[in-house]
């Protein structure tokens, strides 16, 4: 069995020390961080209870690198709506969306660069590349939302005759007015910056 289909396993220790088993050295949540972007995988245990914490780890790897300034990725916005997730009735469907989401996003990835290469080309953070993420989110959505019906085909109810059918359509209308106020303050975010550079 090959090693790039085995992930390496990293301990950690009591006194926070994260150690490479495959290297045999000691390693850092940078270089861990290092690791993930090169593509190479690998699981966390605490060395004493050999409890996997991978995520926990991971999550520290995030929280570091939201604090180093100008790399954060997460939106105020966007953290506040997750953390209100916690607890509620669809917690369980959210980690499948934003993972959906990622992997769509990240497979679309070069036609994006593409595209604000071309969009950036005509002035910084125009509204075209904005209005091509809008679009490729709500694409998105309808995709996620079209697959979600199909393994819950009980939770939307068929419209009984002579039911008028009941519609989604406001809080699809809802979440792109969120989207678009997002947008607006990451460009007003963007735009500052540039002008700070």
């Amino acid at each position: 069995m090959s090693n790039a289909t085995t992930p390496t396993t990293i301990k950690k220790y009591a006194n926070r020390r994260l150690y490479n088993t495959a290297s045999s050295a000691y390693v850092t949540l940078a270089d861990l961080a290092k690791m993930v972007k090169t593509g190479e995988d690998f699981v966390v245990y605490d060395a004493k209870t050999n409890e996997e914490i991978t995520r926990s780890v991971l999550a520290q790897i995030i929280f570091e690198q939201e604090g180093i300034e100008g790399q954060s990725l997460l939106p105020i916005t966007f953290l506040r709506q997750l953390i209100r997730f916690y607890g509620d009735s669809v917690q369980g469907l959210l980690p499948s969306y934003l993972e959906y989401s990622i992997d769509q996003f990240t497979g679309e990835k070069q036609a994006m660069r593409e595209a604000a290469a071309r969009a950036f080309g005509q002035g910084p953070f125009s509204p075209a590349a904005f209005s091509a993420l809008q679009e490729m989110t709500r694409k998105n959505l309808a995709a996620f939302t079209q697959a979600m019906g199909l393994f819950s085909p009980f939770t939307g109810g068929a419209a009984q005759p002579g039911e008028p059918e009941k519609t989604e359509a406001p809080t699809a209308s809802a979440d792109i007015d969120e989207l678009r106020t997002q947008l607006t303050e990451m460009r007003r975010r963007l735009d500052s910056l540039t002008e700070k550079g």
